[in-house]
């Protein structure tokens, strides 16, 4: 059963309106550059408002979500042989990701570190530590099965892990 109202343009307004931040973040996270970013966000609110009459209220923001993932994935898809690059310098943090963040003293690395990643493996890291969903809920979000995610997620953190152990090292030795 969808949403149903009288107003279905109020009800959408609203969704945008509570959850537009949470999803620009999580764009941003998805494709590394500001701009990307917002064309991603702004291609799945269309797609979600297509499909209005149709979304539950409380499964909105998930949904919007796993377009977002799977139009991630298209266009990764179309430009595989591109690299994604951390748009740092076009990178305006709103206030509250900088108090999420607070605790981390290089955001642009955190960035740079997710952007490296293959699509992927940048979404199920997202998904399952940004939006501390669990892994059959990134699993369903990302259409593939649990063990994947888990799978995915242990070798994107490897990998992750490895990269700031040298940068670490790399920045001792220049010091």
């Amino acid at each position: 059963m969808g949403m149903k109202g009288n107003q279905p343009d109020e009800a959408f307004t609203g969704f945008v309106s509570a959850h537009s931040q949470a999803l620009r973040r999580t764009a941003y996270l998805l494709t590394g550059n500001t701009s990307t970013a917002e064309d991603l966000l702004q291609d799945a609110l269309v797609k979600t408002w297509l499909a209005w009459k149709r979304v539950e209220q409380a499964t909105a923001a998930a949904y919007t979500r796993r377009i977002m993932v799977n139009l991630a994935t298209d266009r990764w898809r179309r430009k595989r042989y591109d690299t994604v690059s951390a748009d740092v310098a076009q990178w305006r943090p709103d206030p509250a990701a900088e108090r999420e963040f607070a605790a981390t003293d290089d955001r642009s690395f955190i960035v740079r570190q997710l952007a490296a990643l293959n699509p992927r493996e940048r979404a199920i890291v997202v998904l399952r530590y940004y939006h501390d969903l669990s892994e059959a809920d990134v699993a369903d979000s990302v259409g593939c099965s649990v063990g994947t995610v888990k799978s995915t997620c242990s070798r994107a953190l490897a990998r992750l892990r490895t990269r700031a152990e040298a940068a670490q090292i790399t920045s001792r030795s220049i010091s």
